[in-house]
């Protein structure tokens, strides 16, 4: 039996790089695959490429910083799929300036993309989970929120503020066998890093620096990830909550 037969498992921001290759490994291990993004089309590709393989998995548009289109998909996905097993909370979006060069208006997309939108996700999701007493969520913050990362000050700040968050629905959900864990990725070769890297005003450079700063020698791939992921999503972590774990190919080393 694979480790996640039967089980519904919903992604945000499923259709990008990371989320994508979160999707296709869960519904590869048996899992029924919610795949939610802002980008509809994004999101199809992804679920149409699961089911061409053999899998399940649909595909919803859901903006996670608007709470009524939050509460309408996952409905949908309680229609389609049933009661949803693991949340992997992975939407997110940065901008890479020096703080003082930011804008409140900045600030504001920010916060609502990278920390309210999965308060929001939590939100919805958490009763059903606690109604039946099981249930694994697994929150994407960044080793940004663990060391700091320049031009990112207002995304470190949001990711930190998701690390804190985890730790304490772990707390107040434990009594319900609700798990809640973070993996925090490092540099990772996605759309985000790349507007990184242009951010940055010499691509070639930063991506130099990065390489010789990770002890594995290379930047991440979105293929990294999901092992983590789907670890702590697993009856394998049933014993582990609170936790966070960083997937930098030892960039970051924390006891």
């Amino acid at each position: 039996m694979q480790r996640f037969e039967g089980k519904t498992v919903l992604v945000t921001g499923g259709g990008g790089g990371i989320g994508g290759a979160t999707c296709r490994r869960f519904a590869a291990e048996g899992a029924k695959v919610a795949v939610f993004d802002m980008n509809l089309q994004a999101a199809d590709q992804v679920a149409a490429a699961i089911r061409a393989d053999g899998g399940q998995a649909q595909a919803f548009r859901c903006d996670i910083t608007d709470r009524a289109t939050v509460d309408q998909a996952v409905a949908a996905t309680l229609e389609s799929l049933g009661p949803i097993d693991v949340l992997v909370n992975n939407a997110g979006w940065d901008v890479f300036k020096p703080f003082t060069k930011t804008e409140p208006a900045q600030w504001d997309k920010l916060i609502a993309i990278n920390l309210t939108g999965a308060l929001h996700m939590h939100h919805a999701v958490l009763p059903g989970m606690a109604a039946r007493k099981a249930g694994r969520i697994v929150n994407i913050a960044s080793d940004a929120a663990r060391v700091g990362s320049s031009g990112e000050a207002v995304y470190a700040a949001c990711k930190g503020g998701l690390v804190a968050f985890s730790k304490t629905i772990a707390r107040e959900h434990a009594r319900h066998g609700i798990t809640v864990n973070v993996v925090c990725p490092g540099p990772t070769d996605t759309a985000l890093f790349a507007d990184y890297k242009e951010g940055a005003g010499n691509p070639e450079k930063l991506m130099e620096a990065f390489t010789r700063s990770i002890p594995l020698g290379r930047i991440g791939q979105p293929g990294d990830l999901p092992g983590a992921i789907l670890f702590f999503a697993s009856d394998d972590a049933g014993f582990v909550t609170g936790q966070v774990l960083s997937v930098s190919g030892g960039l970051t080393m924390n006891g």
